[in-house]
């Protein structure tokens, strides 16, 4: 066992690591969902796109409209460059890139709403994807359900063991920091490990989890309008169990679903 670890700011800032993230989250019913609403747009922008694997799948199924991912992360921008380079892979966030009335629909996957920690970054991210949209675009996004409290399984015992794509297997944990949720946050490590590293790599998350009434506050701030609160993949309705509060939302003004 090593006695010291490697801190990296992000995990999948690191190349070794952006080339492991499809491995530790294989296509699931998430992405099902968000492929069919992509399927039905003409114009898609997929904010924090990491990977890009959503607008990879849509571009070798035939989508012949224009898809844009954009992601902070240069490491996994890499990973979306080389698996389909006619896809547009932007490098930044909405701080830093804008766009006007350009897309039908935009999303946000993967829980990626969720590492706006701040209202300022909130504000900010809804106001550039109000923007963004057409007339009678989309935007469609998911946050776990803070009542169903996630964050209880994120223990070092739940390990998750992956292969790097030549093979060497790798040990995969989180470690939820302090007594949990933390004024609506909740501060994580996320630990890999694999015989041969000089050290395990470690990097430090906050995530912001926020009830639905308040996610519809900050979207109506934005001129932007819930039309569809599901609680599940199979758009179930949203209760206190639900693990997840994916929204659906369209500028203000044009509130049909």
């Amino acid at each position: 066992m090593w006695q010291t670890a490697a801190v990296v700011d992000h995990s999948y800032a690191d190349l070794s690591l952006a080339a492991l993230y499809d491995r530790l989250n294989p296509w699931a019913p998430c992405d099902g969902f968000y492929l069919s609403l992509v399927r039905e747009a003409g114009s898609v922008l997929d904010i924090g796109c990491g990977t890009g694997r959503l607008l990879r799948r849509a571009r070798a199924e035939g989508h012949q409209g224009r898809l844009v991912g954009l992601d902070p992360a240069a490491a996994m921008l890499v990973q979306a460059r080389q698996a389909a380079p006619d896809v547009e892979w932007v490098l930044g966030d909405t701080r830093v890139r804008c766009w006007r009335g350009e897309f039908e629909l935009a999303v946000m996957t993967g829980h990626a709403f969720q590492a706006l920690v701040t209202d300022d970054e909130i504000r900010g991210c809804l106001r550039a994807v109000r923007a963004a949209l057409a007339d009678g675009g989309r935007f469609v996004f998911e946050t776990r359900n803070p009542a169903a409290r996630a964050w209880e399984g994120w223990t070092p015992e739940r390990i998750r063991e992956i292969n790097t794509p030549d093979g060497t297997p790798v040990r995969v944990w989180h470690e939820v920091q302090g007594d949990g949720l933390d004024r609506d946050r909740v501060h994580f490590t996320e630990t890999f490990e694999a015989e041969g590293w000089p050290a395990p790599r470690v990097s430090h998350s906050v995530l912001r989890f926020l009830d639905a009434e308040t996610l519809k506050r900050f979207l109506t701030e934005a001129g932007l309008a819930v039309v569809a609160q599901y609680g599940d993949w199979g758009r179930g309705p949203l209760t206190p169990a639900s693990p997840e509060i994916i929204t659906v939302a369209r500028p203000l003004g044009q509130v049909r679903a």
